[in-house]
C-alpha cells in the first residue's frame, strides 16, 4: 500500500458542501447540519488502513474531549468498495458500532467529496472554524500527531488538539501544520487519481 501525505488546501478556504449517507443509521448528512457549531472537523478515514486503525480509539477520545466544547465531527470514507469491500457501508456501520463513534461516519460512494476536499490519504484531517453567519473556513489541515504504526511514538493527538484549542478559543493557530501521512484513498478502478 502506497504511503502518501496530504496535499495543501488553502487556509481560509470554504468547506466544500456534501450530502452523504451514514451507513449505521441510514441518515443523510449535509454540511448544513453542522452549522450551529463553532468548529467542524472533517476527517477522511476508512476501516482497513493501518494508519487509521492505529488512531481509531484516540480519534474517539478526541471527539469525547472536544464535542462538549462545541466541536462537530464528520468522518468520511471515500475508499472504493469495489476494490476494498472491507471499507464498504456494512463494514463501516460495524466499525462505528465497535469503536462507539460519537460522530457520523459517512460514505462517499462517488468519491466526489474526497475530490472536492483534495483528500489523498487516510487519515486526513480538515479543521474548519465558524465565524458568525459566515461559511466554515479552513483553519487547519494536518496530522493528528507524530505517532505512526510501529514508530514507538505515543499517540497524543498533540497537533490536532493544539489546533482545536486555538480554534475553540478564537485564537490564531501559531504553528506550521505537518501534513497527514497514511494510506492512499482507494479510488475506483477506472478513476485512479
Amino acid at each position: 500500500m502506497p504511503l502518501l501525505s496530504s496535499k495543501a488546501m488553502s487556509l481560509g478556504s470554504t468547506a466544500p458542501d456534501f450530502e452523504l449517507p451514514e451507513p449505521l443509521t441510514g441518515k443523510v448528512w449535509k454540511l448544513a447540519d453542522f452549522e450551529g457549531h463553532p468548529a467542524l472537523l472533517v476527517t477522511f478515514i476508512c476501516n482497513h488502513c493501518p494508519f487509521v486503525v492505529h488512531l481509531k480509539k484516540d480519534i474517539v477520545k478526541l471527539a469525547n474531549d472536544y464535542t462538549p466544547r462545541g466541536l462537530a465531527i464528520a468522518a468520511i470514507s471515500s475508499n472504493s468498495a469495489v476494490t476494498y469491500p472491507q471499507d464498504g457501508p456494512d463494514f463501516m456501520a460495524e466499525d462505528a458500532r465497535k469503536f462507539e463513534y460519537t460522530f457520523p461516519y459517512l460514505y462517499d460512494e462517488t468519491q466526489e467529496v474526497a475530490r472536492a476536499y483534495g483528500a489523498v490519504c487516510t487519515p486526513e484531517f480538515y479543521l474548519f472554524k465558524k465565524n458568525g453567519n459566515q461559511p466554515f473556513e479552513l483553519a487547519y489541515h494536518g496530522q493528528f500527531d507524530d505517532s505512526r504504526p510501529n514508530n514507538n511514538k505515543p499517540i497524543t493527538g498533540s497537533d490536532l488538539r493544539q489546533a482545536l484549542d486555538c480554534v475553540l478559543s478564537d485564537q490564531p493557530i501559531n504553528f506550521a501544520p505537518k501534513p497527514s501521512v497514511g494510506c492512499s484513498i482507494k479510488w475506483h478502478p477506472s478513476e485512479n487519481v
